[in-house]
């Protein structure tokens, strides 16, 4: 990989242990450029057996790691956060070439990715056991917090940094171990990360970085029971099935999963908001977000008038390699999200129904449909027409109309006059088909850890 000060950062083995490795097969797998076709480099196509290896570096560090108080451990984390900050311009170059995104969004991401790592440090320090009332004078009652285990992190290639921090940095902060499986298609992040680790002084098999193709990994995390908790981010179908996987041994798991978000324009919005809002969630990572605005309702009003904003605003935007300075998208990530791209174009884009694909299915790219609608009461049954349930977003200035819309959408985040609501400080989370349990935030943290009752009796 080309012109990257730090070449260290650029890794074509999978971390094991405190070893650099290749698959024992000797099988690679080519990593490809977006932009342009070419091969980056390649990655081991690992499996069950490297699977078993990594789970048992994971468990064999594991109680050290635990053993560590929680101001250690948050130490560990605030020097990788430093690392990953001194190192943010390679990252993102390394992102954007794997990924294509544009640049200045890599970058973005790079910080929105050590936030998560900074925040988590914190949390360490204020992991604490709670007393509890005992209803007898004899006794004592407490709640002592442990980590979980073992934990599989399992994630795509949309965010191929920030999601993994997300998921890493509480697991560390809370005395787990973890073993990395990051999308195949975007490897080159996670190993990255894997360096900085390292000279951060996090010791060996407290992280541990698997690449290749997802089936016998996946395979194997799901029926090995050291593994405790898996924690994933995206498809429901995917999703679906390892929860199913998990459930032979009972592991924990948290899931991040698709979505189908509205994105709702009242007549009496402030259109300018709503078309910045627009473009910030529904064209960030050429919309290969799954918080991304799948569905533009607009009340008839305005419908006209904020299609002419909203066209107008977009045939500004810049389309082109990550690199290349300016561009607003970036390529897709391979040809199978093209063909569903133009699938959905192909239905319509202008006066959407609710009968066409785009109304059921998360496009997962820069597809931005309208659809007209009336009263309130049809803009909320619309949106709620979807099994998923993850991010909505409406635009209004009526105070009465903004309670009462937020309270209706079935979603796990609501943005009102907002089109971005990813940060490190409050939970990202869905309902329905669109995942289980909580990341960042204070609630972030929990999700790897377990409550242990300790009842001290003969007291009296």
């Amino acid at each position: 990989m080309q012109n990257l000060s730090d070449k260290q950062l650029f890794r074509q083995q999978g971390l094991i242990g405190d070893q650099w490795k290749g698959a024992l097969s000797g099988k690679t797998i080519d990593v490809i450029e977006p932009a342009t076709q070419a091969v980056l480099g390649t990655v081991p196509d690992m499996g069950r057996d490297e699977t078993r290896a990594a789970v048992a570096a994971a468990a064999k560090a594991y109680p050290a790691w635990r053993a560590k108080t929680n101001a250690e451990r948050a130490a560990l984390l605030e020097a990788w956060h430093g690392l990953m900050i001194a190192h943010l311009d390679d990252l993102a170059r390394i992102l954007t070439l794997e990924q294509g995104k544009p640049l200045e969004e890599s970058k973005s991401e790079i910080r929105y990715g050590a936030s998560f790592v900074k925040w988590f440090a914190e949390e360490a320090r204020r992991i604490g056991s709670r007393t509890i009332p005992s209803p007898t004078a004899d006794r004592r009652i407490v709640g002592l917090k442990e980590p979980v285990g073992v934990c599989a992190i399992i994630t795509p290639c949309n965010f191929p940094n920030a999601m993994i921090t997300r998921k890493v940095a509480p697991a560390l902060a809370a005395g787990c171990t973890v073993v990395i499986k990051p999308s195949d298609f975007t490897p080159y992040s996670a190993l990255a990360l894997g360096v900085l680790a390292e000279r951060a002084g996090i010791p060996a098999g407290v992280i541990n970085i698997l690449t290749g193709l997802p089936t016998e990994i996946g395979a194997e995390i799901m029926a090995n029971e050291t593994v405790r908790k898996i924690s994933f981010t995206g498809s429901t179908r995917v999703g679906s099935l390892l929860m199913r996987g998990a459930a032979d041994s009972v592991k924990r798991v948290s899931l991040e999963l698709g979505g189908n978000a509205p994105f709702i324009v009242f007549d009496d919005a402030d259109l300018e908001l709503a078309v910045e809002g627009a473009i910030a969630s529904k064209f960030r990572n050429g919309g290969q977000t799954c918080v991304c605005a799948n569905r533009i309702l607009v009340q008839a009003g305005v419908y006209d008038a904020f299609a002419n904003k909203l066209v107008a605003r977009v045939e500004r935007m810049k389309v082109g390699p990550g690199l290349e300075p300016g561009v607003a998208i970036g390529p897709m990530i391979n040809e199978a999200a093209i063909s569903k791209i133009n699938r959905h174009v192909a239905d319509v884009l202008t006066e959407a129904t609710t009968d066409m694909v785009l109304a059921h299915e998360e496009t997962f790219g820069p597809v931005a449909p309208l659809f007209r609608f009336e009263t309130d009461e049809e803009a909320i049954a619309i949106a709620n027409a979807t099994p998923f349930g993850l991010a909505a977003y409406f635009y209004t200035r009526d105070l009465k109309r903004s309670w009462q819309v937020a309270e209706a959408f079935e979603a796990g985040m609501v943005g009102l006059n907002a089109g971005m609501l990813s940060t490190e400080v409050a939970p990202f989370s869905g309902i329905k088909q669109s995942g289980l349990g909580r990341e960042g935030a204070h609630v972030g943290i929990e999700e790897y850890l377990e409550m242990k009752t300790f009842h001290i009796g003969g007291l009296g």
